[in-house]
């Protein structure tokens, strides 16, 4: 007897986000969008398209106000604020365009502290951060302030910081956007790096090199999601 295949990791089903106002604002008219374990894909659009937020409701930042939304296979629809950030902290890591790093604190801290509330006490958070440090390159800077890293080692402190609770899916909001385009390949290689190793990555961006990367690709304008199909197959919206 063969095994029900695992739930989607993301999976939206008409969600929009109108905000109230007169008149009100939509941001995201209905969308449906699945994302599978293993995806690499890319979010692209312009300022003001609805990237921001999208990200907001895959992240559980914020809610929808029409559609359901699973997260991992659970309806997040019905939970609780606390059981929201809860589910968010065990199963999203994210990365942002600024980093976010706290400046007192080593690399090795920065990391440390993602764990605070996510494992249980007496997990190794020292020996959890140093392996996820050394995963994205920077065994050799545990110990530097973010004063001391140059941009592409902040993030990814910022990236090691974001997998080390070994979330279901990585969410990057222009990941690429505070640094030269060197420096934003070798993020990006990063990304396609732990992608291989099996970590979902979404990629929210403006940026159409940066969306090129990734195998997959859906475009964002005025709220409304579309999705090319790769060469071989018809388009048939975000599957």
């Amino acid at each position: 007897m063969t095994s029900a295949p695992p739930p989607p990791v993301l999976e939206l089903r008409g969600v929009g986000r109108t905000y109230p106002g007169s008149p009100p604002v939509t941001a995201l008219h209905p969308t449906d969008l699945r994302v599978e374990s293993g995806d690499f894909l890319a979010v692209v659009g312009p300022s003001g398209s609805g990237k921001s937020t999208l990200l907001n409701l895959l992240g559980l930042l914020d809610r929808p106000t029409q559609g359901s939304y699973r997260l991992a296979g659970t309806d997040v629809g019905s939970l609780s604020e606390r059981d929201r950030a809860a589910l968010r902290g065990r199963r999203v890591g994210f990365v942002f365009q600024a980093f976010h790093l706290l400046p007192h604190r080593t690399a090795l801290e920065n990391v440390a502290l993602a764990q605070l509330y996510v494992t249980r006490r007496g997990e190794p958070r020292q020996a959890n951060g140093a392996r996820a440090l050394r995963r994205v390159g920077l065994g050799h800077r545990l110990h530097a302030l973010p004063s001391r890293l140059s941009g592409g080692e902040r993030q990814r402190v910022a990236i090691a910081r974001a997998v080390v609770n070994t979330p279901d899916i990585l969410l990057c909001d222009e990941p690429t956007g505070n640094l030269d385009s060197a420096t934003a390949d070798a993020v990006m290689d990063l990304l396609a790096e732990l992608n291989q190793a099996g970590v979902t990555v979404v990629v929210i961006t403006h940026d159409p090199a940066v969306a090129q990367r990734p195998p997959r690709r859906v475009t964002i304008l005025d709220g409304r999601l579309s999705e090319a199909a790769p060469a071989g197959r018809t388009a048939g919206g975000a599957r």
